[in-house]
């Protein structure tokens, strides 16, 4: 490899991070707008609000949900400079090529969920099931987005050309499956919050288990005791590896990951506590993305070491 396209890949992988650093807050900017009631800000239009490119008089939902608008369409220009650059540095059958595609593919799919929301009316204070199942949808999707810029970041950075599916091992993979299916819970949870505000603790807790509740309000009991048992398991992987890893990159993914599920634990006591106000969700939405990035790295460093020296690494 020459030097210029050393370089060129080298910034690329400053690049591919930043790209996935910058969907934090466009998903943060996301989750604002359903918790503040701004879904329908521009009404039953898309891509246009209000079928005005840029709209004028803007009140304060408009605005929240414009600039949601403006955000991932920034993002969507960065993906697709992120995909042409990866065609030009990496060569064919390149995995970076690869997730750089699927990166695009998810954050195209992203869009047309968001379109689907508004057109389907599952915004604002809508209650129905309808709207718990495509927000599980949307969720997913978003995970595996974040899933696709972190590998294409990964795989950057580590110089790697292929992805060490190999060296997944079933736990490693039901790592992943915990915190995709603990997120999606979280989120109908957080639908929940937002949309019935409980006065206290006591009184949240009676309107969850009362046959009469919303079924959101009784899908939210479910999130709580399926985040504990998945924290339970991300710190039984984490500790395992901790203690029987003899690769150090393994040992300090590792260590990432049982710290964020840790401070996630308390966040998620702290919103409960508080009964989730805004700020807190947003806290805690974040540090479940972070979380999520962190198993990704966590699963292709240990596979890399697993593919490369089987007998290191015993997850």
């Amino acid at each position: 490899m020459d030097w210029t396209n050393r370089q060129s890949r080298r910034a690329f992988s400053v690049f591919a991070w930043l790209v996935l650093a910058y969907n934090l807050p466009v998903i943060l900017w996301g989750a604002y707008v359903r918790a503040s009631f701004s879904g329908d800000g521009c009404g039953a239009h898309w891509p246009f609000c209000n079928g005005q490119v840029i709209p004028r008089n803007m009140a304060a939902p408009m605005a929240i949900e414009f600039t949601h608008r403006l955000m991932t369409s920034l993002d969507s220009i960065a993906v697709i400079g992120l995909c042409v650059w990866a065609f030009l540095s990496f060569p064919r059958r390149h995995a970076v090529r690869l997730f750089s595609i699927l990166s695009l593919v998810f954050l195209l799919v992203e869009a047309l969920l968001g379109a689907g929301l508004v057109l389907l009316r599952y915004v604002a204070r809508d209650q129905s099931a309808g709207r718990a199942l495509y927000l599980s949808a949307h969720l997913t999707n978003t995970m595996l987005l974040l899933g696709a810029l972190t590998i294409t970041a990964w795989l950057a950075y580590t110089q790697n050309e292929r992805v060490p599916w190999a060296g997944i091992s079933q736990r490693l993979w039901g790592a992943a499956v915990v915190v995709i299916a603990v997120s999606i819970t979280g989120a109908v949870a957080a639908l929940g919050d937002t949309l019935f505000p409980a006065s206290s603790l006591a009184a949240g807790m009676q309107r969850d288990f009362s046959s009469a509740s919303s079924l959101l309000l009784r899908l939210r009991l479910i999130h709580p005791f399926i985040a504990v048992g998945g924290a339970a398991y991300i710190i039984w992987i984490t500790t395992t590896l901790l203690r029987t890893s003899d690769s150090e990159g393994g040992r300090q993914a590792a260590a990432r990951v049982l710290t964020l599920t840790l401070l996630q634990l308390a966040a998620g006591a702290v919103n409960l506590t508080l009964l989730a106000p805004v700020w807190m969700q947003l806290i805690h939405l974040l540090m479940a993305d972070l979380l999520w990035i962190a198993v990704v790295v966590m699963v292709m460093d240990v596979a890399k070491v697993r593919s490369e020296v089987p007998h290191l690494v015993h997850v």
